[in-house]
Protein backbone atom coordinates (compact mmCIF):
# COMPACT_ATOMS: atom_id res chain seq x y z
CA UNK A 1 0.00 0.00 0.00
CA UNK A 2 1.35 3.43 -0.95
CA UNK A 3 1.80 6.12 1.66
CA UNK A 4 1.66 9.89 1.46
CA UNK A 5 5.42 10.04 2.07
CA UNK A 6 6.23 7.96 -1.01
CA UNK A 7 7.46 10.00 -3.95
CA UNK A 8 5.46 9.80 -7.13
CA UNK A 9 7.70 8.80 -10.04
CA UNK A 10 7.62 10.89 -13.22
CA UNK A 11 9.01 9.92 -16.63
CA UNK A 12 10.90 12.29 -18.91
CA UNK A 13 11.89 12.24 -22.57
CA UNK A 14 15.44 13.32 -23.45
CA UNK A 15 16.31 13.74 -27.13
CA UNK A 16 19.42 15.21 -28.66
CA UNK A 17 21.51 15.49 -31.81
CA UNK A 18 25.06 16.64 -32.36
CA UNK A 19 28.09 16.14 -34.61
CA UNK A 20 29.26 12.54 -34.27
CA UNK A 21 32.48 11.92 -32.37
CA UNK A 22 34.05 9.38 -30.05
CA UNK A 23 32.68 9.20 -26.51
CA UNK A 24 29.28 10.92 -26.84
CA UNK A 25 27.35 8.08 -25.21
CA UNK A 26 29.96 7.71 -22.49
CA UNK A 27 29.74 11.39 -21.56
CA UNK A 28 25.93 11.46 -21.63
CA UNK A 29 25.58 8.16 -19.76
CA UNK A 30 27.99 9.30 -17.08
CA UNK A 31 26.09 12.56 -16.64
CA UNK A 32 22.79 10.67 -16.31
CA UNK A 33 24.33 8.26 -13.80
CA UNK A 34 25.83 11.02 -11.67
CA UNK A 35 22.54 12.93 -11.69
CA UNK A 36 20.49 9.89 -10.69
CA UNK A 37 18.44 9.77 -13.91
CA UNK A 38 17.16 6.19 -14.13
CA UNK A 39 17.17 5.40 -17.87
CA UNK A 40 14.40 3.03 -18.98
CA UNK A 41 14.70 3.41 -22.78
CA UNK A 42 17.65 4.31 -24.97
CA UNK A 43 17.99 4.42 -28.76
CA UNK A 44 20.70 6.08 -30.80
CA UNK A 45 22.11 6.28 -34.32
CA UNK A 46 25.29 7.73 -35.79
CA UNK A 47 25.00 8.51 -39.51
CA UNK A 48 28.34 7.84 -41.23
CA UNK A 49 27.34 9.99 -44.22
CA UNK A 50 26.18 13.16 -42.49
CA UNK A 51 28.44 12.51 -39.46
CA UNK A 52 25.59 13.38 -37.09
CA UNK A 53 24.57 11.54 -33.93
CA UNK A 54 20.95 11.19 -32.77
CA UNK A 55 19.60 9.82 -29.49
CA UNK A 56 16.30 9.35 -27.69
CA UNK A 57 16.15 8.37 -24.03
CA UNK A 58 13.40 7.98 -21.46
CA UNK A 59 14.28 8.23 -17.78
CA UNK A 60 12.41 8.46 -14.50
CA UNK A 61 13.18 10.56 -11.45
CA UNK A 62 12.73 8.10 -8.59
CA UNK A 63 16.42 8.41 -7.65
CA UNK A 64 17.12 11.78 -9.26
CA UNK A 65 19.50 13.80 -7.03
CA UNK A 66 18.12 17.23 -7.97
CA UNK A 67 14.91 18.57 -9.52
CA UNK A 68 14.85 17.86 -13.26
CA UNK A 69 15.78 21.50 -13.88
CA UNK A 70 19.12 20.82 -12.24
CA UNK A 71 19.76 17.91 -14.58
CA UNK A 72 18.79 20.13 -17.49
CA UNK A 73 21.38 22.70 -16.43
CA UNK A 74 24.08 20.01 -16.40
CA UNK A 75 23.02 18.82 -19.87
CA UNK A 76 23.21 22.43 -21.08
CA UNK A 77 26.86 22.59 -20.02
CA UNK A 78 27.65 19.33 -21.83
CA UNK A 79 25.71 20.58 -24.87
CA UNK A 80 28.20 23.42 -25.29
CA UNK A 81 31.08 20.96 -25.42
CA UNK A 82 29.34 18.57 -27.83
CA UNK A 83 27.58 21.23 -29.99
CA UNK A 84 24.39 19.48 -29.00
CA UNK A 85 20.75 20.46 -29.58
CA UNK A 86 18.54 18.80 -26.98
CA UNK A 87 15.13 18.75 -25.34
CA UNK A 88 14.03 17.37 -21.97
CA UNK A 89 10.30 17.23 -21.42
CA UNK A 90 7.77 15.18 -19.43
CA UNK A 91 7.06 11.93 -21.27
CA UNK A 92 3.36 12.66 -20.82
CA UNK A 93 3.63 15.93 -22.78
CA UNK A 94 1.03 16.27 -25.55
CA UNK A 95 2.03 18.53 -28.49
CA UNK A 96 -0.63 20.88 -29.83
CA UNK A 97 -1.69 20.02 -33.39
CA UNK A 98 -3.60 22.01 -36.00
CA UNK A 99 -5.13 19.97 -38.84
CA UNK A 100 -5.85 21.24 -42.37
CA UNK A 101 -8.28 19.41 -44.66
CA UNK A 102 -10.25 20.06 -47.84
CA UNK A 103 -13.12 17.70 -48.81
CA UNK A 104 -11.77 14.17 -48.35
CA UNK A 105 -12.25 13.18 -44.71
CA UNK A 106 -10.68 9.68 -44.46
CA UNK A 107 -7.34 10.86 -43.03
CA UNK A 108 -9.03 13.38 -40.76
CA UNK A 109 -11.48 10.74 -39.53
CA UNK A 110 -8.73 8.33 -38.45
CA UNK A 111 -6.80 11.09 -36.69
CA UNK A 112 -9.90 12.14 -34.76
CA UNK A 113 -10.81 8.55 -33.91
CA UNK A 114 -7.33 7.71 -32.63
CA UNK A 115 -7.15 10.99 -30.72
CA UNK A 116 -10.47 10.39 -29.00
CA UNK A 117 -9.50 6.79 -28.17
CA UNK A 118 -6.26 7.96 -26.58
CA UNK A 119 -4.09 6.26 -29.20
CA UNK A 120 -2.62 9.61 -30.30
CA UNK A 121 -1.09 11.62 -27.47
CA UNK A 122 -1.81 15.03 -28.98
CA UNK A 123 -4.08 17.98 -28.28
CA UNK A 124 -5.97 18.95 -31.44
CA UNK A 125 -6.41 22.72 -31.19
CA UNK A 126 -8.50 23.10 -34.33
CA UNK A 127 -9.23 22.07 -37.89
CA UNK A 128 -8.92 24.54 -40.75
CA UNK A 129 -10.39 24.01 -44.21
CA UNK A 130 -10.97 25.81 -47.47
CA UNK A 131 -14.36 24.03 -47.67
CA UNK A 132 -17.22 23.40 -45.24
CA UNK A 133 -17.66 19.69 -46.02
CA UNK A 134 -15.96 18.44 -42.83
CA UNK A 135 -17.49 20.96 -40.44
CA UNK A 136 -20.15 18.65 -38.96
CA UNK A 137 -17.62 15.84 -38.39
CA UNK A 138 -15.16 18.13 -36.64
CA UNK A 139 -17.75 19.87 -34.50
CA UNK A 140 -19.22 16.49 -33.46
CA UNK A 141 -15.87 15.87 -31.78
CA UNK A 142 -16.10 19.24 -30.05
CA UNK A 143 -13.12 20.70 -31.93
CA UNK A 144 -13.12 24.26 -33.33
CA UNK A 145 -13.61 24.36 -37.11
CA UNK A 146 -12.22 27.28 -39.12
CA UNK A 147 -13.45 27.88 -42.67
CA UNK A 148 -10.87 29.84 -44.66
CA UNK A 149 -11.93 29.94 -48.35
CA UNK A 150 -9.16 30.44 -50.89
CA UNK A 151 -8.78 31.66 -54.45
CA UNK A 152 -5.56 32.28 -56.40
CA UNK A 153 -6.00 35.98 -55.66
CA UNK A 154 -6.56 35.54 -51.90
CA UNK A 155 -3.93 32.83 -51.28
CA UNK A 156 -1.48 35.14 -49.41
CA UNK A 157 -4.23 36.42 -47.11
CA UNK A 158 -5.62 32.92 -46.49
CA UNK A 159 -2.19 31.54 -45.63
CA UNK A 160 -1.64 34.48 -43.28
CA UNK A 161 -4.85 33.43 -41.49
CA UNK A 162 -3.54 29.86 -41.14
CA UNK A 163 -0.21 31.10 -39.78
CA UNK A 164 -1.96 33.42 -37.33
CA UNK A 165 -4.21 30.55 -36.15
CA UNK A 166 -1.14 28.31 -35.79
CA UNK A 167 0.50 30.91 -33.56
CA UNK A 168 -2.56 31.92 -31.53
CA UNK A 169 -3.46 28.31 -30.65
CA UNK A 170 0.12 27.49 -29.65
CA UNK A 171 0.23 24.76 -32.29
CA UNK A 172 3.52 22.91 -32.73
CA UNK A 173 2.54 20.87 -35.79
CA UNK A 174 0.37 21.48 -38.85
CA UNK A 175 -1.01 18.25 -40.32
CA UNK A 176 -2.18 18.38 -43.93
CA UNK A 177 -4.82 15.64 -43.92
CA UNK A 178 -5.53 15.69 -47.67
CA UNK A 179 -5.50 19.47 -47.75
CA UNK A 180 -5.64 19.94 -51.50
CA UNK A 181 -3.72 23.20 -51.68
CA UNK A 182 0.00 23.61 -52.29
CA UNK A 183 1.53 25.71 -49.53
CA UNK A 184 3.52 28.70 -50.73
CA UNK A 185 7.30 28.69 -50.46
CA UNK A 186 7.03 31.35 -47.75
CA UNK A 187 4.64 29.34 -45.54
CA UNK A 188 6.62 26.13 -46.14
CA UNK A 189 9.80 27.83 -44.92
CA UNK A 190 8.09 29.32 -41.86
CA UNK A 191 6.76 25.88 -40.86
CA UNK A 192 9.89 23.89 -41.71
CA UNK A 193 9.99 20.75 -39.59
CA UNK A 194 6.54 21.59 -38.18
CA UNK A 195 4.23 20.60 -41.07
CA UNK A 196 3.47 17.04 -42.19
CA UNK A 197 1.72 16.16 -45.45
CA UNK A 198 0.26 12.91 -46.77
CA UNK A 199 0.87 12.12 -50.43
CA UNK A 200 -1.20 9.38 -52.03
CA UNK A 201 1.76 7.63 -53.61
CA UNK A 202 4.83 5.68 -52.52
CA UNK A 203 7.30 8.53 -52.99
CA UNK A 204 9.60 9.26 -54.72
CA UNK A 205 7.43 7.73 -57.46
CA UNK A 206 4.34 9.41 -58.95
CA UNK A 207 4.64 12.92 -57.57
CA UNK A 208 2.14 15.69 -58.12
CA UNK A 209 -1.48 15.36 -59.20
CA UNK A 210 -3.46 12.16 -59.89
CA UNK A 211 -0.78 9.74 -58.68
CA UNK A 212 -3.14 6.74 -58.70
CA UNK A 213 -3.87 7.34 -62.37
CA UNK A 214 -0.13 7.64 -63.03
CA UNK A 215 0.41 4.36 -61.19
CA UNK A 216 -2.40 2.67 -63.11
CA UNK A 217 -0.90 3.75 -66.41
CA UNK A 218 2.38 2.10 -65.41
CA UNK A 219 0.72 -1.14 -64.28
CA UNK A 220 2.17 -1.14 -60.78
CA UNK A 221 1.65 -4.13 -58.49
CA UNK A 222 1.95 -2.14 -55.24
CA UNK A 223 0.42 1.20 -54.34
CA UNK A 224 1.26 3.22 -51.30
CA UNK A 225 1.12 6.46 -49.36
CA UNK A 226 3.87 8.64 -47.93
CA UNK A 227 3.81 10.98 -44.94
CA UNK A 228 6.58 13.55 -45.18
CA UNK A 229 7.62 16.95 -43.90
CA UNK A 230 6.51 19.85 -46.06
CA UNK A 231 9.18 21.76 -47.96
CA UNK A 232 9.04 24.35 -50.72
CA UNK A 233 9.77 21.54 -53.22
CA UNK A 234 6.50 19.74 -53.97
CA UNK A 235 6.42 16.16 -52.60
CA UNK A 236 10.18 16.27 -51.95
CA UNK A 237 10.20 16.69 -48.15
CA UNK A 238 11.95 14.26 -45.78
CA UNK A 239 9.96 11.01 -45.58
CA UNK A 240 8.61 9.96 -42.15
CA UNK A 241 6.32 6.96 -42.71
CA UNK A 242 5.03 4.89 -45.63
CA UNK A 243 2.34 2.24 -46.16
CA UNK A 244 1.83 -0.10 -49.13
CA UNK A 245 -0.92 -2.36 -50.46
CA UNK A 246 -0.53 -5.11 -53.05
CA UNK A 247 -2.80 -4.89 -56.10
CA UNK A 248 -3.00 -6.59 -59.49
CA UNK A 249 -3.96 -5.92 -63.11
CA UNK A 250 -7.70 -6.07 -62.37
CA UNK A 251 -7.65 -2.84 -60.33
CA UNK A 252 -8.90 0.28 -62.06
CA UNK A 253 -7.58 3.69 -61.13
CA UNK A 254 -10.83 4.26 -59.24
CA UNK A 255 -10.33 0.99 -57.29
CA UNK A 256 -6.84 2.12 -56.39
CA UNK A 257 -8.17 5.42 -55.06
CA UNK A 258 -10.52 3.60 -52.69
CA UNK A 259 -7.89 1.12 -51.51
CA UNK A 260 -5.48 3.99 -51.07
CA UNK A 261 -7.71 5.68 -48.52
CA UNK A 262 -6.59 3.15 -45.90
CA UNK A 263 -2.88 3.45 -46.65
CA UNK A 264 -3.07 7.26 -46.63
CA UNK A 265 -4.88 7.43 -43.29
CA UNK A 266 -2.61 4.86 -41.60
CA UNK A 267 0.64 6.42 -42.85
CA UNK A 268 -0.41 9.90 -41.73
CA UNK A 269 -1.59 8.73 -38.30
CA UNK A 270 1.70 6.87 -37.80
CA UNK A 271 3.70 9.97 -38.70
CA UNK A 272 1.74 12.10 -36.24
CA UNK A 273 2.26 9.48 -33.51
CA UNK A 274 6.02 9.41 -34.18
CA UNK A 275 6.13 13.21 -33.95
CA UNK A 276 4.15 13.24 -30.70
CA UNK A 277 6.53 10.69 -29.15
CA UNK A 278 9.63 12.71 -30.09
CA UNK A 279 10.98 9.99 -32.37
CA UNK A 280 11.65 12.00 -35.56
CA UNK A 281 14.95 13.76 -36.28
CA UNK A 282 15.65 15.74 -39.43
CA UNK A 283 18.83 14.56 -41.12
CA UNK A 284 19.33 16.60 -44.27
CA UNK A 285 16.83 15.40 -46.89
CA UNK A 286 16.03 12.35 -44.79
CA UNK A 287 14.73 11.56 -41.33
CA UNK A 288 16.00 9.37 -38.53
CA UNK A 289 13.19 7.68 -36.59
CA UNK A 290 14.16 6.27 -33.18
Amino acid sequence: MSTASEKKTSDYLFTFECPDRLGILAKVSNLMFEGGAFVTESFHYGDPHTEKFFARMVFDDHVLKTPVEGLQDRVSELAKELEMKFTIRPASYRPKVLIAVSKYDHCLNLLLTKWRAGALAIDIVGVVSNHNDCRSLVEWYGIPFHHYPITPETKPQQEAQILELFASTGAELLVLARYMQILSDDLSRKLEGRAINIHHSFLPGFKGARPYHQAHDRGVKVIGATAHFVTSDLDEGPIIAQEVKAIDHTYTAEDMVLVGHDTEAIALANAVRLFSEGRIFLNGHRTVVL
